[in-house]
C-alpha cells in the first residue's frame, strides 16, 4: 500500500494537517510536498539522516546538494550572504518558481555547501508549502519527485514509485512538473544558469 497520503486543500491549508506534515518533518521523516513547479521530496534542512535517505531515494551524486525551500526573504537571509542587487531583484521574483545560487552562511550545513561554498535557494509561492515552511520556522529540504527521467505529477504516482521510502505524501492534487529558473547572484550581476518556469529577461 506505502506510505500514508494526507489530503490538503492547496487553497486554504487546514492548520491542523499543516501541523501534522511539520510534525513527521520534525519528527526526522521524509515528505513529499508540493511547490509551484514540482513535487518535491523533502525534510528537515538539519537532519542529516533524513537528508541521507533523500540521497538513496533519488540515486543522487553526494557531490551534488540539494536545494533548500524558505518561507521567505527574511528568512533567506539567515542562510546566504545575498548582495543589494540581489535583493532587490529577488524581492522582485519571490515567491515564485526562481532558484537562486548565492555565497552561503554559517548557518548552512556543510552537507548542503557546493564545493565553491554556495548554496541553492527558493522562495516558493504555493500556499500549503509556504505554511509548512512557517510551522516549521525554519528551512526544508527540496528534490524533484522523479525516477530517472521519469517526473512524477500526482500524488499516488508517487506513492506507487516509492512507496514505504517516505513517510508522508501532501496530495494537493496534480502539480505538472516545471524546472525553476536558476540564478547565480554570486557576482557583480545576474548570471541566467537554467531557463525554466519563471520567467527571466536581462
Amino acid at each position: 500500500m506505502g506510505c500514508e497520503i494526507l489530503q490538503i486543500n492547496p487553497e486554504y491549508p487546514q492548520p491542523r494537517r499543516i501541523e501534522r506534515a511539520a510534525g513527521v518533518i520534525r519528527e526526522g521523516g521524509v515528505i513529499a510536498c508540493p511547490t509551484d513547479s514540482v513535487y518535491g521530496i523533502g525534510c528537515d534542512l538539519y537532519n542529516k539522516n533524513a537528508i541521507d535517505r533523500i540521497y538513496q531515494i533519488r540515486n543522487r551524486n553526494r557531490k551534488k546538494p540539494f536545494t533548500f525551500l524558505c518561507s521567505d526573504l527574511s528568512d533567506l537571509a539567515h542562510y546566504a550572504n545575498v548582495p543589494n542587487y540581489a535583493y532587490r531583484l529577488m524581492r522582485k521574483l519571490t515567491p515564485g518558481p526562481y532558484t537562486f545560487v548565492l555565497d552561503a552562511t554559517r548557518l548552512v550545513p556543510k552537507i548542503m555547501r557546493t564545493n565553491r561554498q554556495t548554496v541553492g535557494i527558493r522562495v516558493p509561492d504555493h500556499h500549503i508549502c509556504h505554511e509548512l515552511l512557517v510551522t516549521l520556522c525554519q528551512p526544508m529540504i527540496s528534490t524533484t519527485a522523479r525516477a530517472d527521467s521519469v517526473f512524477f505529477s500526482d500524488p499516488y504516482e508517487i506513492r506507487e514509485a516509492f512507496g514505504n521510502m517516505l513517510n508522508l505524501i501532501i496530495d494537493a492534487g496534480p502539480v505538472y512538473p516545471q524546472p525553476t529558473t536558476v540564478l547565480d547572484l554570486t557576482g557583480g550581476e545576474p548570471r541566467l544558469i537554467r531557463a525554466g518556469k519563471g520567467r527571466w529577461d536581462e
